[in-house]
């Protein structure tokens, strides 16, 4: 357990500190570029531990670990301006909205960049992916189940979206609890239109179908003197239906070989585009030490789809990625808000924690995937118009862009209170959620 706690802090130090620091670089380098003098670039708040000063900045290590920021020079309205060039409030407006975006498009940029770095050595994903809505198998009871949803039923529009892949349907599932979604589906040569409401589970309120994709049941190895074998199924069959009826999923026909208790199936195989029956007997034989009926033929695993990518590719891979989740990230703020989604999802700094020595735990692939959307996530909170936030800057500086003139100190100053008040109270309510969960864990 304290191993544990230890391998999170260090691990979520470290990517968030790699994360602020290029996130404050964008700054920096905005802020120099402009010809803006900068004071300080600090990793972490509060108090100074070390660091170095060279052309006239400090570049510290402060004590608390979670954060950073670049002090430029002038850019505290409060104080005495000399109205120097080198002072940041005496910069154009366009100039210092470049330096203030610079910040969370240097976290965009990383993400793209981490991720596709990683698709050039290991890209991975599901296989079903990029399949239609083909339906291989219903939990009872699930919320397929109860939408009258069955085997081989394919799903050709999911709400709004026509023809949908797995991909489309499997986020919209996740942050869609207890909310209805019109459905369209064939069945043999019918069409239905039905309605389907994920169930909430688990701590977060996460939205589940109880459905399983269908996956072409192909056979990869035939055992030698195994009943297939005697049958005369040949590795690269496929089967299609058990006793007459088709199966689009391979743990059914487990299920059925366990609960016949040696009864013998008949097995509708294709091979070569040409159908045909044979019968097999299993035999209670011993696998990984679990006894178990059983016909001797290994179903070809096709559940990730594993390769390198070339540069150009990974690159686009990756950008159409961090696109889907920061459209996705969107959408749930927007069910959030509109409280069609819990408040249980959102992680403060315990479960980020959490997830992150968890990533690592699991390699260097998953890490890498959580480094890329955690910077995505940091570069869209920052974009928020909250103040003290970059967004709420960008915002205010938009507003002053449309007066022509620069608001009040007066204004700007209380429009701070504010936003330091909202930072504190959604800051107070994470970390209440993530204490939650972690006493009451799932």
């Amino acid at each position: 357990m304290v191993s544990s706690f230890l391998t999170d802090s260090i691990v979520v130090i470290v990517v968030l500190g790699v994360m602020v620091f290029v996130h404050e670089a964008g700054h920096f380098l905005a802020a120099k570029g402009f010809g803006v003098r900068v004071l300080t670039f600090s990793l972490g708040f509060g108090k100074r531990i070390f660091g170095f000063e060279r052309g006239g900045t400090d570049y510290r290590l402060s004590i608390l670990p979670l954060g950073g920021y670049v002090k430029m020079a002038g850019d505290d309205p409060s104080a005495v301006l000399t109205g120097e060039p080198g002072e940041f409030l005496s910069r154009p407006r366009w100039q210092r909205f470049v330096i203030v975006l610079m910040g969370p498009m240097m976290n965009f940029v990383l993400a793209v960049v981490v991720l596709a770095g990683l698709y050039m050595f290991h890209f991975q994903k599901p296989a079903y992916e990029d399949q239609p809505v083909v339906i291989g198998a219903v939990e009872a009871q699930s919320a397929a189940a109860e939408a009258g949803l069955q085997p081989g039923d394919r799903v050709v529009q999911f709400g709004a979206i026509k023809d949908p892949k797995w991909q489309d349907v499997k986020f919209k599932v996740l942050t869609g609890a207890e909310h209805p979604v019109p459905l369209t589906v064939i069945r043999g040569g019918q069409t239905l239109h039905l309605s389907l409401t994920p169930h909430s589970e688990g701590q977060d309120g996460a939205g589940v179908a109880g459905w399983y994709p269908y996956v072409p049941l192909v056979i990869e190895k035939v055992d030698s003197g195994e009943p297939a074998s005697q049958a005369g199924l040949k590795d690269g069959d496929s089967i299609i239906a058990l006793n007459g009826k088709p199966i689009y999923f391979w743990p059914l026909i487990v299920q059925k070989l366990r609960e016949g208790n040696g009864e013998e199936v008949g097995l509708t195989v294709l091979r070569g585009g040409k159908e045909f029956q044979v019968h097999v007997k299993p035999e209670y034989t011993d696998v990984m030490g679990l006894k178990t009926w059983r016909v001797g033929v290994t179903i070809r695993q096709t559940e990730y789809v594993i390769r390198k990518l070339p540069v150009g590719l990974a690159f686009e891979y990756a950008a159409r990625t961090n696109y889907r989740n920061f459209l996705e990230t969107f959408d749930v703020l927007g069910k959030i808000v509109t409280r069609r989604m819990s408040t249980k999802s959102l992680a403060g700094p315990i479960g980020i924690a959490q997830i992150s020595g968890e990533a690592y735990r699991r390699g260097i692939a998953d890490l890498l995937l959580f480094v890329s959307f955690i910077s995505l996530q940091l570069g869209i909170i920052n974009l928020l118009p909250i103040p003290v936030m970059d967004g709420g800057h960008i915002f205010m500086l938009a507003i002053e862009g449309l007066m022509r003139r620069d608001l009040s100190l007066a204004v700007k100053e209380r429009v701070i209170q504010v936003g330091v008040v909202l930072i504190v109270l959604l800051f107070v309510f994470v970390m209440y959620n993530d204490i939650m969960k972690t006493l009451r864990p799932s």
